[in-house]
């Protein structure tokens, strides 16, 4: 039996949508208040506001699809849902970043983990980075909520074999290990997360806030780019948008002029201040773009005798803060280890090797358990940190640069993962190193990864999480926004994303965004009254 496409039927009730790629003349759209950005910082404001009585317009860049288009294919998936068709990368183009483009941002195409920002996190926030207001304490209340409302409880479900071994290994070795909150309602444990969900489960932004605003009378432009803020260095009077074509690749020659009391900047941590760069918006200190996080994150597979399947099943459902706060808050470069999904063919690019040597690495794919390390960025004034820049046509790309502090971090990372796939009964161990290949016992494996040439290109690295850009503080000279992510210079423009945050958080972000946003959208609906 078909599951019904909750998002069609709104669209034939009359939701209020256009379509950038197919205008036929320009467009002049007018609201309380312009959300740029659909995904966790935009979907759940735009709820917020509309429930208040503002009226609200929504602008994504990327495509509309709805469950009906997910097809758990990643030929179709990666180029219509991903930024750059799933070829964002860092300037240098070492490290592939995720990050989703369309109708619910990265909501449609993450793995649906679902973590309150750790204690030590905002702690180290208000100490070193003048942040007010967000403690633990004051955070909880704001968590809680949006777990309500998007379903977030611990999978309970046993974990699929690719989650079973990092449960394995840890209780082997006396780690800790605990169970993932994940934000899903009836979920049927397909493991396609990242191809968005055909069943409607995973509480994404499409099917939960971005309905509530369309059913309040909000309004939706997709497929259009936020080019450039007008602004006369105090305050905006119109956003310029361009059309963009069927596939989202160029402009289409449409603009979109919008006009709003308020704006909100809920791009993510490339975007966000990209946005602000293209739109020459006052920063006397240089900050916007500053202090990009990634948690980077290094790899290591393994063989196991019986079947894996990596594909299927809930795709995180078990990790590791073992070696995440072992050296307190700012310590050596501390990690979180999980566990990624392996489709295949993202994971023929992930486990490396040419020819033949990929191929038998694929052909045992069913064997294979992949462990992911996500560094903890930004805590260190020795890490690793990006800036973003705009290319000649105004585009964003990240230059990220590595140093030896984070290298040792993935290499005990490294070490880590082997210990743990091991102790699971691995057979054989591999860290996704060009100069690495399968050993058979941890001796050595901690040879070999003691003896690897950690560098760019060499050691396979990627990230789904960026964080930073426009980060929130009280001081003007160290943040783009106050910490109600009010923009320090421009009166009516706000910040509602992952962008806020001064480092990386250590844990996936989607919950922290969700639970910020809704503090700081419920306080921007009281002060729009005034």
């Amino acid at each position: 039996m078909p599951v019904p496409d909750s998002f069609r039927e709104g669209l034939a009730r009359g939701w209020i949508t256009y379509d950038g790629s197919s205008l036929e003349q320009d467009l002049l759209l007018e609201a309380d208040v312009a959300i740029i950005g659909s995904g966790a910082g935009g979907g759940t404001t735009a709820e917020i506001l509309s429930a208040a009585g503002y009226k609200v317009l929504l602008i994504e860049e990327g495509p509309l699809k709805t469950s009906s288009d997910f097809k758990m294919q990643e030929a179709d998936a990666y180029p219509q849902l991903y930024q750059e068709g799933v070829g964002r990368m860092s300037k240098d183009g070492a490290i592939i970043i995720l990050q989703g483009r369309a109708v619910g941002g990265t909501t449609l195409v993450n793995w649906t983990s679902s973590f309150r920002t750790p204690e030590p996190t905002l702690q180290h926030w208000a100490e070193a980075h003048n942040v007010k207001g967000h403690s633990p304490a004051e955070m909880a209340p704001w968590f809680e909520q949006m777990e309500q409302r998007l379903g977030v409880t611990p999978w309970a479900i046993p974990p699929n074999p690719n989650n079973q071994v990092i449960k394995d290994g840890c209780e082997k070795l006396g780690y800790a290990w605990h169970i993932i909150p994940r934000n899903v309602r009836g979920c049927w444990n397909l493991g396609y997360c990242g191809m968005g969900c055909p069943t409607n489960a995973k509480q994404s932004m499409l099917v939960t806030t971005i309905p509530a605003t369309l059913d309040k009378g909000g309004a939706l432009l997709y497929l259009a780019r936020a080019e450039r803020l007008i602004h006369d260095g105090e305050r905006i009077s119109g956003l310029e948008c361009v059309g963009m074509d069927a596939r989202c690749v160029a402009p289409n020659g449409r603009r979109i002029m919008v006009k709003a009391r308020h704006y909100v900047l809920a791009g993510g941590g490339i975007n966000s201040p990209a946005l602000l760069m293209r739109s020459e918006a006052p920063d006397p200190h240089q900050r916007a773009g500053k202090r990009t996080f990634l948690h980077v994150v290094n790899f290591s597979a393994a063989q196991f005798e019986q079947v894996i399947n990596p594909f299927y099943g809930a795709p995180q459902s078990v990790y590791s803060d073992q070696f995440q706060w072992d050296d307190g808050t700012t310590g050596r470069m501390s990690y979180k280890l999980e566990v990624p999904p392996l489709q295949p063919a993202l994971t023929s690019t992930l486990l490396g090797g040419i020819g033949q040597d990929n191929a038998q690495r694929m052909a045992q794919l069913p064997h294979t358990n992949v462990l992911l390390a996500l560094m903890r960025d930004g805590f260190h004034p020795d890490s690793a940190e990006g800036t973003v820049e705009l290319r000649g046509d105004g585009t964003p790309v990240l230059d990220y640069r590595m140093t030896d502090y984070s290298w040792d971090g993935i290499r005990r990372a490294f070490h880590s993962m082997a210990e743990i796939q091991f102790a699971a009964g691995a057979k054989a161990v591999m860290p996704l190193h060009a100069a690495a290949g399968y050993v058979k016992s941890l001796g050595e494996a901690k040879t070999l990864i003691d003896n690897l040439d950690l560098r760019l290109f060499q050691t396979r690295l990627g990230s789904a999480h960026v964080m930073g850009g426009c980060a929130m503080g009280e001081d003007p000279k160290m943040a783009v926004t106050d910490s109600l992510g009010r923009h320090h210079q421009l009166e009516n423009l706000s910040i509602h994303d992952g962008s806020l945050f001064p480092t990386s958080i250590g844990a996936n972000p989607q919950l922290s965004i969700y639970g910020l946003t809704a503090k700081l959208a419920t306080l921007l609906a009281e002060r729009l009254k005034a």
